[in-house]
Order: C-alpha cells, then structure tokens, then sequence
C-alpha cells in the first residue's frame, strides 16, 4: 500500500469515529439552532489552524447566518511563516493569560449564545480561557478536539486545567496523538494531519443538522448559494440578504456592551 492509500485509509477510520458520535453531534445542533431562533448567535472561536474550521462554519457556499466567527488576526494570521506577523508571536500569544477577556469584552454575551471552540490539543490559554469566560456567562460550550491528542497533552495553564474542564460536549476530531498520520521509511517524524480532515466533517454535519432544524421551525437559512444552482439574481439576493443578517445579529452583540445586565 502506497502513503496514498494509507492517507485515505486513515481518512475513513475518521469518519467511523465521527459516525459514533451522531448523538453528540445533533445535541450541540440543537442547542447552536435554538441560539439562531432566539436570535442571536452561536460564538467560534479557534486560535492557529483551528481557525480553518471557523471559517468552514461561515462564511462560506453552503453556509448560513447565526454564528459570530471570533477570528484574532494576531493568533491565525502567519503566513508570513517568520518575520513581522509570524508563526513564533502567534504561538506565543495564544498563551498570554488575559487575552481572552480582552478579545469576548467586545461583546454583550447572552445565557441564549452558544459557543463552539476548536483547539486540537485542548491545552493553549487563549481557548481555555474563552470557554471557562463563556461557562460564567451560563452560555452552552462545546469543544472540538482531538482527543487522544487532548489526554496526552500537558496544559500550558498554572492550575492543569484543559479545554475540556470548561464545556458541556467534547467533540473529536478522530486524528492521533500528535495529529500527523504517515510514517515514512527513512523519515523520523509523521507527516500529513488529519484533524483538519475530522473537524471539516463534523463541522458540516452540524451545519446540515442546525438548517434542518431551523427550516422545520419555520425559519429557513439564507444559505449562500452559487449562482450555478439557483442563477444570478437569487444568488445575489441570498448573498445581499445573509450578510444583512450577519449584520443585523451582530449588532445585538453591541449595543449593550459595557452595561451590565
């Protein structure tokens, strides 16, 4: 068997791990639906890679309003690799104690928010931080991890505590210890991740579940759509109209901010 065809192999064992948790799965779609009819929204947060799968929720084709993507320039953007903006200062901030609270005192949270927060180790500050600020504030958290990378890895908080110690629903992205799945004769270290793969799978199927749910309620989302399936005009019509709603939910994040409740 070529490293191809291991790839994928591995690839599938995922999604048997994910399939096992359909019932967790369709929980936080419920509860991430009842935040959307309530009208507000459902907070995502992920610091470095995890940011791909905030963005895989919205916005994007296929996807709808009702959630607050919470992407920090200083903690994803490193595509500069080294230099100014680099991957060695995000590192290093996603551990700075404190940054959290600065980053949710934007907006007014409400006990009706969700929030759903992607760390593959479970173990850097900021993302610990944002769920345990979010459990003060009654709101529902769930977490994307990879868990048997999760156990393995120590906290890089004082106390010990874990991503994991601060949400109500552990999702797992299905990958390994250490993430990388290939081992290579003649290469010491594994190469080529998967809890990309996992975590753009169960984001998904949350995605699918929650319009389900919302258009049973009456509610449709207003899914951006390429023109290629529903023509010019509605496209554009869809587009103009999800994104004045992303406004529009936004904008009960902000009018209250600072005033206690």
């Amino acid at each position: 068997m070529n490293v191809i065809e291991t790839y994928l192999n591995k690839c599938e064992t995922i999604i048997e791990k994910i399939h096992a948790q359909k019932e967790e799965i369709a929980t936080a779609a419920n509860w991430f639906a009842q935040s959307i009819l309530a009208g507000r929204v459902v907070h995502l947060f992920g610091s470095g890679h995890s940011r791909i799968m905030v963005e895989e929720m919205w916005p994007r084709y296929g996807s709808f309003p009702g959630f607050n993507p919470i992407v920090e320039l200083s903690l994803t953007y490193h595509h500069n690799v080294v230099g100014a903006n680099g991957q060695r200062q995000a590192m290093f901030l996603e551990n700075v104690p404190g940054l959290a609270e600065r980053i949710l005192r934007n907006f007014a949270l409400d006990k009706k928010d969700t929030a759903l927060i992607i760390s593959s180790s479970g173990s850097n500050i900021v993302p610990i931080e944002m769920a345990e600020l979010f459990q003060q504030k009654e709101i529902k958290v769930v977490a994307l991890v990879t868990k048997e990378h999760a156990e393995k890895s120590k906290s890089k908080r004082a106390d010990g505590k874990k991503l994991t110690d601060f949400v109500d629903i552990i999702l797992d992205s299905g990958a390994p210890l250490g993430d990388s799945m290939i081992t290579i004769e003649g290469l010491q270290t594994p190469v080529s991740p998967g809890s990309t793969v996992g975590g753009v799978i169960i984001i998904n199927s949350i995605k699918a579940e929650v319009a389900r749910l919302l258009t049973e309620a009456g509610k449709p989302p207003k899914v951006l759509t390429a023109s290629a399936i529903v023509g010019d005009e509605k496209a554009k019509q869809l587009f103009e109209s999800a994104y004045d709603e992303h406004a529009h939910r936004l904008a009960e994040l902000y009018k209250n901010v600072g005033r206690e409740s």
